[in-house]
């Protein structure tokens, strides 16, 4: 109740609490796709890969959020080039390029003697929020849900079975690329909520507690968001009350409604397969 006075009373925490909600929508709308096409390590290579336009973005002192998308962008398109132009496979190439990048990037920071944002950045730290983090993430939020609706489609054919998707004369890369687009959208603009470092626990963890309970994409993406959402709710409260870094606790809450569907999920869950094993037991004797 107390937390609920504090969210009417000050601008700053109502600042915070739209950008979570936003971020944790985003993440889970975006994660469902991740990982049915099995790029979760995708998400974590951009997050860390964002830090070299960070960086340049403080040096030249513009937002971060420009830097950051240029860098995302050209990382996903140099993984691309390296695994289709070599016998190195993706998953090495995503290691090779997102270790680059993050070593450069922490390089970068340290040399525009920067500590205090790096930290922010790595861990994320939501209460402190600006306005127009707050707009970007709204902006942000919108183009990607928009994206979702007007290509649904196409996104749930080629993350299925992207061989028929391209029989059907889908532009199978260029839905991929498109799909990295967006991903790098969402990265930077959670970097505030949950930082570079946990930015992978929103993007995998509330759309895999949804994969546990659903077998419909277009359920899975609701269900995905709420989760999302409502991680970003507990962590905020428990951040602001007890003056806990945002990332971690956001991340932590993500994996405790990961670890009730896990146990508990009507078909999927440990207690389900457990009773229905005995049940088959009890039928044999």
């Amino acid at each position: 109740m107390e937390f609920i006075n504090d969210l009417m009373a000050y601008e700053f925490l109502q600042k915070a609490f739209i950008t979570s909600v936003m971020v944790g929508i985003i993440c889970g709308v975006i994660g469902s796709f991740i990982i049915l096409r099995g790029m979760a390590l995708m998400g974590d290579a951009i997050s860390h890969a964002v830090l070299p336009g960070v960086a340049i973005s403080y040096m030249l002192g513009i937002n971060y959020f420009y830097g950051a998308v240029v860098t995302g962008v050209l990382t996903s398109l140099g993984i691309g080039v390296i695994s289709q132009n070599s016998r190195v496979k993706n998953d090495s190439s995503i290691g090779l390029v997102f270790s680059a990048m993050f070593a450069l990037g922490i390089i970068l920071i340290t040399e525009a003697k920067s500590a205090t944002d790096l930290t922010q950045i790595l861990f994320g730290n939501v209460i402190s929020v600006r306005s127009s983090d707050m707009w970007l993430t709204l902006i942000v939020g919108s183009i990607v849900i928009l994206a979702v609706i007007l290509f649904y489609k196409e996104l749930l054919v080629s993350s299925f079975d992207e061989t028929m998707a391209a029989a059907y004369g889908l532009k199978t890369r260029l839905i991929h690329y498109g799909i990295m687009v967006l991903l790098t959208l969402v990265t930077v603009a959670s970097l505030q909520t949950v930082g570079v470092i946990l930015v992978v626990s929103m993007l995998i963890t509330p759309a895999s507690t949804a994969y546990l309970l659903t077998n419909r994409l277009s359920t899975m993406i609701v269900l995905a968001a709420i989760f999302g959402a409502l991680s970003s709710i507990i962590g905020l409260y428990f951040s602001f009350a007890y003056n806990l870094p945002s990332g971690p606790v956001i991340a932590l809450a993500t994996t405790a409604i990961f670890a009730v569907a896990f146990v508990f999920s009507p078909k999927q869950g440990i207690i389900w397969r457990l009773l229905k094993g005995s049940r088959k037991k009890a039928a044999m004797n």
